[in-house]
């Protein structure tokens, strides 16, 4: 349990500055959350919007892990697949990606399956 609020803490922190800023100063989050990688549009609002219901979710994880424990499924599935269909490529062709927010995907989609409590997810009381 103490590990499942660690994880919520952590979400808070970073998902909640990756939201304030994408939402707020697209700019800022283009150069220091996408590195500059991708040029500056509406879709970081987007992701700003995405990692700020991330935010809030966690904030309730905090008085309920077990029952939010979807949102960190649902990282993991979307971490994840950045992972393998943006980074890989983007790696095996020379291509520019922010090499900080895949580090920290690579971190999160290592941790997670170690936290998640899976039979409540998957399995009835």
């Amino acid at each position: 349990m103490i590990a499942l609020k660690i994880v919520y803490v952590a979400n808070i922190l970073v998902a909640g500055w990756i939201s304030i800023t994408s939402l707020f100063n697209p700019q800022k989050a283009s150069h220091t959350v996408f590195e500059n990688a991708y040029p500056t549009t509406e879709v970081i609002r987007l992701v700003g919007c995405l990692w700020g219901g991330i935010f809030l979710l966690s904030i309730v994880g905090l008085f309920h892990p077990k029952k939010m424990a979807l949102i960190l499924l649902f990282q993991l599935l979307y971490k994840g697949s950045w992972l393998v269909f943006v980074m890989l490529p983007a790696i095996w062709n020379k291509e520019p990606y922010p090499s900080g927010m895949g580090s920290f995907f690579i971190i999160w989609c290592s941790v997670l399956p170690f936290v998640i409590p899976w039979k409540d997810i998957f399995l009835e009381p």
